[in-house]
Parts: structure tokens; C-alpha cells; sequence
């Protein structure tokens, strides 16, 4: 299941990690862990965030996405669950609609 997950850093934290030369190092390890599809990088509610997009095979594996980031810099994370357009396709929307009309 393709996942994106939003990683939300704390600013004191973060900003902790950039003094001392860990930051970098660190976010390349857990993505080089994670193996995401894509990353962004933004600014989101007041806070440095990264967007990951993710394919998720087994919700088990939610811990091992979301520990790095909570242990390396008490981040927040938010998981969500998203579609392709041919993921949409396949939903059977008109079958849908006409069950629920």
C-alpha cells in the first residue's frame, strides 16, 4: 500500500542537530533505511516536515518507518494512506455508486 508519511521536526531539536553536524547524517541514514519512493522537503505548520511516499507492504513495518525519526528527532509523524489515478480506477467507483444511490 503506497503510504505518505509527513515527519514533522521539532524546531529546537532539529536546529540542536544542525549545530552540532548530526543532521544530515541522519536523515540520510533513515532514508537509506526506508528506501522511499520520493522525498520532499518543506516547511509545514511552523516547522521543518519532510513528505515521504512510501509502498508499504505490511503494516507491521509501520514501527520500523516511524522509530527512526521519533528516536533521532522526536519528530511527529503522520501516516496516510493514498492512490494512484490507476489505483482509483480500480475501486470500481460506478459499481459503488450504484450499490449506494
Amino acid at each position: 500500500m503506497r503510504m505518505i508519511m509527513y515527519v514533522s521536526f521539532p524546531v529546537e531539536t532539529f536546529n540542536d542537530a544542525v549545530r552540532d553536524g548530526s543532521a544530515g547524517a541522519k536523515i540520510k541514514r533513515i532514508l537509506d533505511h526506508l528506501k522511499p519512493e520520493a522525498t520532499y522537503f518543506m516547511a509545514r505548520n511552523g516547522q521543518r516536515t519532510a513528505m515521504v511516499v512510501l509502498d508499504l507492504a505490511d503494516v507491521s513495518k509501520i514501527p520500523s518507518l516511524a522509530e527512526p525519526w521519533f528516536l533521532a528527532f522526536n519528530a511527529s509523524i503522520e501516516l496516510h494512506p493514498v492512490m494512484v489515478p490507476q489505483d482509483l480506477m480500480d475501486a470500481d467507483l460506478e459499481g459503488l455508486g450504484k450499490a449506494w444511490a
